[in-house]
């Protein structure tokens, strides 16, 4: 049996979570910058490869944040492609699952197109930066774009999205948990995490 469309499922939840009760943020430049020093603490005990990759797509992110790069899909492939140490990172061309099969991402003809309006929606001031940071990083997790790398993905995109707006995290580790589509308290939760950490570097 086909498992449900968890990319449909998320969509919707994305348009009802209460982002905007998501906390303000402070312009922060901590002494640490809690990226790299997950890549060079964690990532690199257990894959030193795996960290240099990781580092030279943060460096790439950064300069693209540096200069208030638009968030868009040849951008982050640009950033994938590092990741995963290839030449190319193209947008994904069948259905993705994740979470041992539990969810299923579809894909359609408008998939691409949709994926990129999310992201344009990452410079919305409407919105808190907490919220579209989160925000950006859920929709990286539930396009699943790539055929791999795509938590790695998620968090590069939101650590961009900070960075844009003069926000560095002093630590990323308490953001990787795992995520569901069908959870909009979940979604807004992880807003508050952001801005949890956010004070912790301030």
């Amino acid at each position: 049996m086909t498992a449900p469309d968890s990319l449909a499922v998320w969509l919707r939840v994305r348009r009802v979570a209460a982002w905007h009760q998501a906390p303000a943020l402070r312009p922060a430049l901590p002494a640490r910058d809690g990226f790299r020093a997950w890549c060079q603490g964690p990532v690199r005990r257990r894959d030193p490869v795996r960290a240099e990759r990781l580092l030279a797509a943060h460096a790439l992110a950064s300069a693209d944040a540096a200069r208030h790069a638009p968030l868009d899909f040849p951008r982050l492939a640009a950033w994938q492609c590092e990741v995963l140490g290839q030449a190319q990172a193209p947008f994904r061309t069948s259905d993705a699952h994740a979470k041992a099969g539990r969810e299923r991402y579809g894909l359609g003809p408008d998939t691409p197109a949709a994926f990129a309006a999310c992201l344009r929606e990452a410079a919305d001031p409407r919105l808190p930066l907490a919220a579209r940071a989160a925000r950006a990083y859920l929709d990286v997790a539930f396009f699943h774009p790539f055929t791999d790398g795509n938590a790695r993905a998620a968090l590069l995109t939101l650590v961009h999205v900070l960075a844009r707006e003069g926000v560095v995290l002093p630590e990323v580790g308490p953001l990787q948990t795992t995520r569901y589509a069908d959870d909009p308290v979940g979604a807004v939760d992880l807003a508050t995490l952001v801005g949890v950490l956010n004070r912790r570097g301030a």
